[in-house]
């Protein structure tokens, strides 16, 4: 943590120091060049033909009046035909971006590396006459680049870079002994297990965190040891392993119960109530059977239990049904669209699985008022929703387990991201191929292809 507070701070401040020195120097250098090219065009206003002549000498004389300026006399075709300094290497100058300006403006200037004199210059020109005739007279003084004013800088930066160097190294100290201290402390004293407490308020949020993080896990320990002793009397008894998961399975059931019990609240009319509990009983007469079935596992040596016709249509009604106070809870709107009579060889309760798993997604992650159409027929299932859709760059993900597409429902409301993987894995066991199709923000289709034809 010093090392990254340190390398973080030194990047920062010296990034800004370079920039801000960089942008400086832009600034200045642009500032000197207005000034320079203000004071060149006073210099060129000062010409008078009448004091001097339009050649070499003339050109000369006017140079020593400017205080050694570079003066350059020009024809009305933008050859040279006086120059203070300097042989004359090139006669004609017309291409000259300050002589092309003057040729249309009547004045311009440029700033550019002089072939005769290899030096950085600024050049003024404007036009006036003389003979009668129109001519030139081009001025320029040494200008110095903006490279060459940020080396004159480089001194000075490097001064100012290691008193940075020197004041992060002191900011590090200070930032890690009065700000990182006392949570190490805090950490440390977390790590010895119990009750964490602080006398800086701005670490009581940390520190009920650390504590809750210790209760979950003496929580976790203890759930651990227990399930460790489990293990032990499923080992000496198979019989007494089969009632353990029993008692398990017991456990949703009593839920499903109290889910009833809750909708017999009033909430519902007499003859909706009536529907309702005639659903939810049936689902816990189904959850049973499933208890039954677990119960004489042990009948079984693997996992590869026979695959046998399931009505799927009325399973698929059933889950409708099963699901549809959740809906009305977030306002969705499911539609049927489930044909008759559609038979898939496979397991009641995997199929449970598939349907229940993918209409309670398509309900969980929807918008209010939004809507849930499951379509079934003896080809495919497909079950779309309205809802919040999926980022392109998770729709690799959606299978595996673990994802989830919004983290606000992660735990909190049942899912954990295994739900989407458990169809994956059905579909695959069936011979089957699911699919996604979603646009972010417009909602999502999963399709189960049963491969019929």
């Amino acid at each position: 943590m010093r090392k990254r507070i340190l390398l973080i701070s030194l990047l920062v401040t010296t990034l800004a120091i370079i920039v801000y020195s960089l942008v400086s120097t832009q600034l200045y250098y642009k500032l000197t060049e207005n000034e320079k090219r203000d004071a060149l065009e006073v210099y060129a206003s000062m010409f008078s033909e009448d004091e001097y002549t339009f050649d070499d000498a003339g050109a000369e004389e006017f140079s020593r009046a400017l205080g050694g300026a570079r003066v350059t006399f020009l024809d009305g075709e933008g050859n040279v035909v006086g120059e203070s300094e300097a042989d004359r290497i090139e006669e004609d100058h017309s291409d000259r971006a300050e002589i092309r300006d003057a040729m249309q403006y009547g004045s311009g200037y440029a700033v550019r590396s002089s072939d005769t004199l290899s030096r950085d210059m600024m050049y003024y020109c404007v036009a006036a006459e003389a003979d009668g005739q129109r001519v030139y007279v081009r001025v320029a003084e040494f200008m110095i680049s903006s490279w060459a004013m940020y080396a004159q800088l480089l001194p000075s930066l490097i001064s100012y870079l290691i008193i940075d160097v020197l004041g992060c190294f002191v900011f590090t100290f200070i930032a890690t002994y009065f700000i990182l201290r006392p949570v190490e402390d805090l950490t440390r004293e977390a790590a010895g297990g119990g009750t964490v407490k602080t006398k800086y308020s701005e670490l009581s949020t940390i520190a009920d965190i650390l504590n809750e993080r210790n209760r979950n896990i003496e929580w976790k320990m203890n759930e651990i040891e227990e399930e460790r002793k489990l293990v032990v009397r499923a080992q000496d008894s198979k019989n007494e392993f089969i009632a353990n998961i029993t008692h398990e399975m017991n456990t949703p059931l009593t839920s499903i119960k109290g889910y009833a019990e809750l909708l017999s609240s009033g909430m519902l009319d007499a003859e909706q109530s009536k529907q309702a509990y005639k659903t939810i009983a049936s689902q816990s007469e189904r959850l049973s059977n499933l208890i039954a079935c677990i119960i004489n596992y042990n009948e079984i040596d693997d996992d590869a239990l026979p695959a046998y016709d399931v009505d799927l249509t009325k399973l698929a009604r059933e889950m409708l049904a099963v699901v549809q106070p959740e809906a009305e809870k977030r306002r969705v709107t499911i539609i049927d669209k489930i044909d008759d009579n559609v038979i898939v060889k496979s397991r009641h309760e995997l199929m449970t699985q598939l349907l229940g798993n993918l209409i309670r997604n398509a309900i969980r992650y929807n918008k209010e008022g939004g809507t849930v159409t499951v379509e079934l027929n003896y080809k495919r299932l497909v079950v779309s929703d309205t809802g919040i859709g999926i980022a392109p760059e998770n729709m690799d993900k959606v299978f595996s387990r673990f994802f989830t597409v919004d983290k606000s429902h992660s735990g909190k409301n049942g899912g954990f991201g295994l739900g989407l993987a458990v169809c994956r894995k059905i579909c695959r066991r069936s011979g089957w191929r699911i699919s996604v199709q979603s646009e972010l923000g417009k909602g999502s289709t999963f399709t189960v292809d049963f491969g019929l034809r």
